[in-house]
Formats: C-alpha cells, structure tokens, sequence
C-alpha cells in the first residue's frame, strides 16, 4: 500500500516537471519569435534607411526614409580659443562649418582673426578686431552677429573649442595622421609655447596637433612659402587641412565604440548652443561623408594698418565675399543636371570658358595644365590657387555637353567630372588639380 502511495507520488511529480518543462519551452519559444520579429523589423528599418553603419545609426535614433529629405543644411560658427594666457581668450580660429546630409557636401570657410568689425577703419584699434569680440563678455553671440553680417549668413549655432579639447579629441582616438607642410621651429615662453616639428606625414598626438594648428611663424622670422599663404594665411589652411583629416579620421567605424569619451571631452571643454536633438539627426549620415566634398576657402580682403593707431587690420572685399558666399554655400547645392535639360550642344573648344585652380601643391602644375588645354584648342579665361586636395576635379558649371568634358581630362591625363550648374558663375567648366595630377 505504502509502495503504491510513493509510486503515486512520484508520476505526479514527474508530469509536474514535464508540464513545467513544456510551458517553459513554449515561453522561450515564444521569446525567440519575439525576438525574430523584432529583430526583422529592424533589419527592414535599417534597409529603408539606406542600410550599413548610417542605416543602423537612423534606426537607432528613431528615423524613417523621409528624416534625411527634410534636413536642411547644417551651418556652424567654430571659434576656437588658446586658453595658455590667463583672462585672455582671443579667438584666434574662426571658421563657418556647413554639411548638407542630402548632397553629402560641406565647407568650411575661414575669417581671419584681425577682421575689422568696426565702423571706421582710420581709427581702427586692436578691440575692434573680430578675434577680440568673444574675450569682452566671454559670450560668442558678438562674433557670430559679425561673421553674419560679413557674410550674409543666417548662421543659429556656434561651437566655442578651448586648446584642451583638441589635444585631448586627437589622443582619444589615438593620434591624427597629418602631412606637417613645412618645418616648424618656434618659442614663445609667455604662452608657454614651443613648436618643433619636421616637414612631412606623420602621426600626430595631442601636443603635437596643437603645435601644428598655432603655427605662423619661425624663430628667425621665416614662415610658409608664398605660394601656400605666410604667417596667418597659411596657418588658416594648415588649420582648415587638419580639420579634414580630423573629421575624416574621427568619423572611422572603430571610433563610434569611442563616442563616450568624445562626448565627455566635448562636456568639459567645448561651449555650444547645439541642442542635441537637432545634432542627433545629422550624426547618421556624417559616417557617409567624404572629405573629396569638403570645399574650403579664406575671406577675402586685404590687409592694412593705414590707420592713426597703426594696428594692422584685415578689411573685407565685399563684392569678391558675396561672390565667394554664393559659390561656396548655394550654388553647390543647385539643383543637379537631370535628363530634361538640355545640354549646350552648340559651342565649341575655343568658346568654351574654363577657369583652372591649382589644389595639388605644385606651382609648376598650374602652368602645366594651361599650357596643355591651350595646345589642344582650348581657352583658360582665368587661373588661381585652391586649397590642396587629392583628386582633379572637372566641374561642369553650364550644363556643357559631356564629349567637351572628357576632352578636357583627355588632355589632362586625370579627372573626376562633376556637374554644379550656376548661373553666376563667370566660367563655364572649374577644374581643380589635385594631387594625381
């Protein structure tokens, strides 16, 4: 009787076990369907976001095939401050940042610092110089009222940059590779500054990064050849160069895993009025970015110190920076060539309007290229200097006919061919020489 009762006992806890086991295999199962769906929804989500590392990003933040379409271009003022003298905080970097999310092309445009803002410029005096304007009120309000009326520009957003946040950016993710452009020998002791750097590639940490942005020039007075810009022209480009390799470099998929710590740099050292839900929605497509579509220039002007406090001062050309704003920040994003327009059948090698910049660090270049489209029948109406890029760029600018166009990089031996229609522009094909040349 007793053997029947723990008999008993027994297959009632082993269906017990068994009906657990089961319930439990169906709630996993369950589970993992869940988890199948889930996981298939954001798959198609990521697909229709344009798939890879920018179609994850857009997922994650929540965005649909539509977010990208209805972004506007994305402009900034960046003002970036040498804090190695106390209470003076000069901004002695200023730049206008732009980057189309649908056009995948940016720019950045530098102000040099001795830019009179002032209303007379015979009694210019050293406050009125726009790398001033921030160190009065420490508010960057001031400067960016001035880079808008120079330019024009509506520019909402600003980024203040102290030195730390660049020497420590650049070490988070594990050095800059940059192309130093000339050596670099110079000591100022009152800022505690000492650069030493030799021409050429090389990886650069935080240290040295700043050296190469501070730059203008050498102990015995020497600093970058003519050709590339002395003292302040030439520390633009050198800082406009770094800023690409620095974007391009940051921007590597390894370095996603790293944004923690950019993001705490950027909460010590950097002071902007961005607000993160407007960042977050460009962030998944700046993985896209190509830094081939980063143009660059300075403001034009001159600079002077006829003034009866004999400051130096750099008065902008106003005709030539409209010119300038409307080539670098509108007529780029045009509308593009499409199949309903028709290209300009009619003219020929000796009409057609060709403009050549050099962009490969090369004088020699320049001369080169001219001489070899005027020797095919071609007419260079006018001829200038670029910032240094990679590749040549033929740029179709009045819907000229594609024959003329490979001709051209025929002749040249190189050449990408774009199209960017404008219909102020004075010429009717850019090309720019790059590198490969």
């Amino acid at each position: 009787m007793n053997h029947e009762k723990i008999k008993n006992n027994k297959t009632s806890k082993n269906s017990k076990k068994r009906k657990k086991k089961k319930t439990w295999k169906k709630i996993l199962l369950v589970f993992l369907l869940i988890l199948l769906i889930a996981g298939g929804v954001f798959a198609y989500k990521v697909h229709r976001n344009g798939g890879g590392m920018t179609g994850m990003l857009a997922t994650m933040v929540g965005h649909d095939e539509n977010t990208r379409k209805n972004l506007e271009e994305f402009r900034v003022l960046i003002l970036g401050i040498s804090t190695d003298q106390e209470e003076v905080d000069l901004t002695d970097t200023i730049m206008v940042a732009s980057y189309n999310p649908n056009t995948q092309k940016a720019t950045l445009l530098s102000i040099p610092r001795d830019t009179f803002t002032g209303k007379n410029a015979s009694k210019a005096s050293a406050y009125e110089k726009i790398n001033a304007l921030y160190n009065r009120k420490h508010r960057p309000d001031e400067t960016l009222e001035a880079v808008n009326q120079i330019t024009g520009l509506n520019i909402q957003y600003y980024v203040v940059v102290k030195t730390e946040a660049l020497i420590k950016l650049v070490d988070v993710i594990g050095g800059i590779n940059f192309n130093v452009p000339i050596d670099m020998d110079y000591d100022d002791p009152t800022q505690d500054l000492h650069i030493h750097l030799k021409k050429g590639e090389q990886l650069l940490d935080g240290d040295k990064a700043e050296q190469v942005v501070r730059f203008r020039h050498n102990n015995n007075g020497t600093s970058f050849p003519e050709e590339y810009g002395d003292n302040d022209t030439g520390r633009m480009r050198t800082q406009r160069d770094f800023i690409m390799q620095v974007i391009k470099q940051t921007a590597k998929p390894e370095n996603i895993f790293k944004i923690g710590q950019i993001l705490d740099v950027a909460k010590e050292y950097v002071l902007t009025n961005i607000d993160f839900n407007v960042a977050k929605d460009y962030i998944p497509y700046i993985v896209e970015f190509n830094t081939e579509n980063l143009l660059t220039s300075t403001l034009p002007g001159t600079n002077t110190n006829k003034n009866i406090n004999q400051t130096w001062v750099f008065i902008p050309n106003k005709k030539e920076t409209e010119e300038l704003i409307q080539e670098l920040f509108y007529d780029r994003d045009e509308t593009q060539m499409t199949e309903t327009t028709t290209p300009i059948n009619d003219i020929s090698k000796s009409e057609l309007t060709i403009e050549v910049l050099n962009g490969s660090g090369s004088n020699s270049n320049l001369q080169k290229v001219v001489e070899e489209l005027k020797g095919a029948g071609f007419r260079v109406t006018r001829t200038g200097n670029t910032n240094t890029t990679t590749k040549t760029t033929i740029i179709n600018k009045k819907n000229i006919k594609e024959g003329l166009l490979k001709n051209i990089k025929d002749v040249i031996g190189v050449g990408v061919i774009e199209s960017s229609e404008s219909s102020s522009s004075k010429v009717e094909v850019t090309i720019i020489i790059g590198k490969d040349y």
